[in-house]
């Protein structure tokens, strides 16, 4: 697979793939600004990050990614859930979720700049459900929604 280079069908199968988180029990890191927390995984033939990052000034702000790892030890974001902390482009303070896409690597962009709104979340612990599920992550137990949004139908 050449990372430099994925197709979307690419991109699709490696968040698809079955993956393992191998230091469930790790810790949050403070640093400026913000407190973050980075999960490995593993699926048996690649790497992948899983981070979370929590402004602590402001709880609408935050980030869930999930990253592979290529084989020169470069990181490449695959997926990132964001809250509604800031202005994406046209989308503007509401929970958007990005995806690498092959017209973003081709164009030389961020792989991941294309984003849509997200209704699924709207904290970060909906976020890092929605991901989880999304891409296929085991051994984070006991994961929730979050709040619940009051004024959708259910």
């Amino acid at each position: 697979m050449n990372f430099d280079a994925l197709t979307d069908a690419e991109i699709d199968q490696l968040i698809k793939l079955r993956k393992r988180v191998t230091n469930p029990s790790v810790r949050w890191v403070t640093k400026p600004g913000h407190k973050q927390r980075n999960f490995k995984l593993e699926d048996g033939d690649y790497w992948f990050e899983l981070y979370l990052r929590q402004s602590i000034y402001d709880d609408a702000d935050f980030s869930c990614g999930l990253k592979v790892i290529k084989p020169d030890g470069q990181p490449l974001t695959l997926l990132r859930y964001n809250g509604a902390g800031h202005v994406h482009g046209e989308i503007k303070f509401q929970c958007h979720a990005h995806t690498a896409t092959e017209s973003a690597m081709r164009g030389g962009k961020k792989p991941e700049s294309h984003a849509e709104i997200a209704t699924r979340y709207r904290t970060l612990d909906g976020a890092l459900y929605c991901i989880v599920k999304d891409a296929h992550i085991d051994g984070l137990p006991n994961l929730t929604l979050g709040e619940p949004d009051l004024f959708s139908s259910p």
